[in-house]
């Protein structure tokens, strides 16, 4: 089946196909017909499975036929709420893409910036608000926002949302819509949690599990490699070196080990932009904005900003630090393979972290590959940094040296 075939209005096709888009994939094909049908979807999709698509489409044909008809109530019909500020920007560009020429009106709202601005924009002829739920709640509190005309609410990556702590702003925002509404809810993975809070909120949904064997995408070639702690940054800039023409997105565990990172490679003439939750919006947007014009080739990121990077060309992930969170992997390795390319993605894995790895096996259901590193090219890497301080390739020289010196003294 084609977007063709679906019943949608001649705008959102033509947008549709900017998109390069021809055939539904299967998430789109299970959860678009029941959408436009009014029922009530309950998700479990991972990442680039397309699922962003599988309920624009469908909400902005219902806002289109409605704009089209008679009733021309005004105000927010529809309320798209996700869990991280970068998500929310990407979900805000697809929709406004796909709405081009149909007169609905998008917007994106995030916290970390100016609020003045973002409340000047949310006019009667707003359509379509997404939105985080800090920020949203905190608009409720200060009465500057209505929300009793919504009649669809999406709640995306509900299980970050958990994991971030927004069960109460959600359930607040929740208590301030006032009609009947259609709900769509859409989670990477399916826990006692997610379901207590799904069926709290949906009503005889439509159930739609995309759940391949392996989570990870059949696009992602990932292997792991292991090296220890201190020894990742050497690793690291021989991967970057050995791939001039790659764009890779670094993960680590924290903000502090994100500017560690960034600076080691800085000393080795290696430039990175980092992303973490800390930096202010205006610098992650500029940050994520640089790294799609490709004028920097490396990104070192946090977790919290693993599902809101949306950058079809990056060819290689690198799990710097291994996610403390099993899931985190297949969040992590799904920003490269996107579409129809290929990606790599490899994990440096010191021995701390095996039960990291091993957790992450459980979770996917398969041993990861490894990459074989023997003592010579552990070496060879080590001795190849251009580290302008002393270094673990000098530590070990000078540990060999002392090594021998005390098997001299004792003969």
């Amino acid at each position: 089946m084609k977007f063709t075939d679906y019943p949608l209005s001649p705008e959102l096709k033509t947008n549709i196909g900017k998109q390069g888009w021809k055939r539904p994939t299967d998430i789109q094909y299970r959860a678009i017909r029941p959408i436009l049908d009014g029922e009530d979807v309950l998700a479990i999709a991972q990442t680039g499975t397309g699922k962003t698509a599988a309920f624009a489409i469908p909400i902005l044909q219902k806002l289109h036929e409605r704009k089209e008809s008679q009733w021309r109530e005004t105000g927010i019909s529809c309320l798209v709420m996700v869990p991280t500020r970068e998500l929310a920007l990407q979900l805000t560009e697809v929709f406004t893409s796909l709405a081009k020429g149909t007169g609905i009106k998008v917007l994106g709202l995030t916290g970390g910036v100016e609020i003045k601005p973002q409340i000047a924009r949310l006019t009667k002829e707003l359509d379509l608000l997404i939105t985080t739920p800090g920020r949203m709640y905190d608009l409720l509190g200060r009465q500057l926002l209505r929300l009793e005309r919504v009649d669809t609410l999406v709640l995306d990556e509900a299980d970050l949302m958990l994991d971030l702590g927004f069960i109460e702003d959600i359930r607040g925002v929740i208590g301030h819509l006032k009609r009947k509404h259609q709900t769509l809810f859409f989670s990477a993975t399916i826990d006692e949690r997610i379901k207590k809070l799904a069926y709290s909120l949906v009503k005889n949904p439509i159930r739609i599990r995309i759940s391949p064997k392996d989570p990870v995408s059949k696009n992602v070639d990932h292997s792991v490699v292991f090296v220890e702690m201190d020894d990742k940054r050497f690793f690291l800039e021989r991967l970057v070196k050995e791939n001039p023409d790659a764009k890779l997105l670094v993960f680590a565990r924290t903000r502090v080990r994100c500017e560690r990172i960034a600076k080691a490679m800085e000393r080795v003439g290696i430039a990175t932009i980092t992303l973490h939750g800390d930096m202010e919006q205006d610098d992650r947007e500029k940050a994520l904005n640089n790294f799609r014009a490709d004028e920097e080739r490396v990104m070192i990121a946090t977790d919290v900003s693993a599902r809101g990077i949306d950058i079809p060309d990056v060819t290689h992930v690198v799990n710097y630090d291994l996610p403390e969170q099993a899931d985190n992997y297949v969040h992590r390795v799904g920003r490269t393979g996107r579409g129809k390319r290929r990606g790599v993605a490899y994990s440096f894995c010191s021995t701390d972290e095996k039960p990291l790895l091993q957790a992450i096996e459980n979770y996917t259901g398969h041993a990861i590959r490894v990459i074989p590193v023997d003592k010579g090219d552990y070496r060879e890497t080590l001795t190849l940094s251009q580290e302008d301080q002393m270094g673990m390739a000098d530590l070990l020289e000078a540990a060999e040296q002392a090594t021998r010196k005390r098997k001299k003294g004792r003969k």
